[in-house]
């Protein structure tokens, strides 16, 4: 069934909770902040696909964004109560693959407009949706409205990071030139 009537009065309930919360609370507006990253990874993951984008290692572009939106769930379950969470070594995959892409590109100089390709556009909008998920995420933690682990907190900074990194790889591997900001 699509719809249960229970949330028409502006409720709902998370994981292993009997109890019901406003949709309009802190832990319902980051749950919907990573629901929408995840969307959005989804569009990233089908345009990436028909791109045939692929990292120097072989890494497919659109089966790293998958693994992102599946730890993505991890992550809106521990929000929601349960007990799993990031761990170190997801932090580490996600690091490893940044890694990767930095030592295709030619080294940051300035901050970039965003931009070039349409691929890399869609991964410049991912990043400023995952920082703002992130920084609700932190904002609920600060409140001590849930408690999050540090390898979850690590893990939603390198996504903000991977997505840039792509975005810049997307651009270089399409041939665009990243053009800075002129501050006149």
């Amino acid at each position: 069934m699509l719809y249960t009537r229970k949330g028409d009065n502006g409720t709902t309930k998370t994981f292993g909770c009997d109890q019901r919360i406003s949709k309009s609370s802190a832990i319902a507006e980051v749950l919907g902040s990573l629901d929408e990253i995840n969307s959005f990874l989804g569009l990233c993951k089908v345009k990436a696909e028909k791109e045939k984008l692929i990292l120097a290692d072989g890494t497919n572009f659109s089966k790293m964004i998958h693994e992102v939106q599946k730890n993505l769930f991890i992550i809106q379950a521990e929000i929601a109560g349960s007990p799993m969470s990031m761990t170190d070594e997801k932090v580490k995959e996600i690091e490893v693959i940044i890694d990767w892409i930095e030592r295709e590109l030619p080294p940051i100089t300035t901050f970039f407009i965003s931009g070039g390709s349409e691929m890399a556009t869609l991964f410049d909008v991912a990043r400023t949706i995952a920082r703002r998920a992130e920084r609700r995420v932190i904002g609920v933690a600060d409140e001590g409205k849930i408690e999050i682990s540090d390898f979850t907190k690590a893990y939603l900074n390198r996504l903000s990071s991977l997505l840039y990194a792509l975005a810049r790889l997307s651009n270089y591997k399409f041939g665009i030139t990243e053009e800075g900001p002129d501050y006149k």
